[in-house]
């Protein structure tokens, strides 16, 4: 009897032992900060943030452009390990963003955000190919869209440098499926460039996804947060 105690001790350790070095070399993760207003220097040249005799400076239409590591739409989600022993935050990001928005006055509207899924960077190159074919199935639905639906007012015209908070009110699609869906979100112009930030939780069964797993090791939570970082720059 002995014996057999001794053999399922040394199994159960050898078993917690395998999860953990799962944990570490699956699992373990070192996520981004999350999405959040950046103080960057305030421009006062007019002849950079614009004309002040054609109204005001922010009137226009904003745009971001791919390629700026600066910008990026992602997603943060939890991990665990089995039977719950420990759990990760992972986050993964792309910079393949392409958005526009008009401002006329206290009024923002046209507001369209496009990511391309597939360019979607972790810290972890397993978990990075495993969502293309698993959970947001990225080589099937590239391409996550918000389109503004509703214009967003603001109070007032902001100031260069003042942070603000908002929300938009929108068609999200994820997944090839489209939700409408109201994003908190804070802004902030510095003369320059208007950059905002939000934050959208996501219930993968909201839009048919199935979470990922990875084997014998880790389940993923049933629900995430998308989170926005841009940086607009008038055209």
């Amino acid at each position: 009897m002995r014996r057999i105690w001794k053999w399922l001790v040394l199994g159960l350790v050898v078993v917690i032992g395998l999860g953990v070095a799962g944990w570490y070399f699956f699992l373990k993760t070192d996520p981004e900060p999350r999405a959040a207003i950046k103080l960057t220097p305030v421009v006062t040249d007019s002849t950079v943030a614009g004309d002040p005799s054609s109204g005001s400076e922010l009137d226009g239409t904003w745009t971001v452009q791919p390629g700026n590591s600066n910008n990026f739409v992602g997603y943060r989600v939890t991990e665990k390990l089995f039977a719950n022993i420990s759990e990760t935050e992972a986050t993964g990001r792309t910079d393949n963003v392409t958005a526009s928005m008009k401002i006329d006055g206290t009024t923002v509207s046209d507001v369209t955000v496009t990511a391309d899924l597939r360019d979607l960077k972790s810290d972890n190159d397993f978990r990075d190919g495993r969502i293309k074919s698993e959970g947001l199935e990225s080589d099937d639905f590239p391409e996550a869209k918000f389109v503004l639906t509703k214009p967003i007012t603001l109070s007032a015209v902001p100031a260069a440098g003042e942070t603000i908070k908002s929300e938009a009110t929108g068609d999200f699609t994820l997944h090839g499926v489209t939700k409408t869906v109201t994003i908190p979100l804070e802004g902030r112009w510095d003369g320059k460039q208007v950059q905002v930030v939000g934050t959208l939780p996501v219930v993968f069964g909201d839009y048919g996804i199935t979470a990922p797993t990875a084997p014998a090791v880790a389940s993923v939570d049933d629900h995430a947060e998308m989170e926005l970082q841009l940086f607009f720059s008038k055209t």
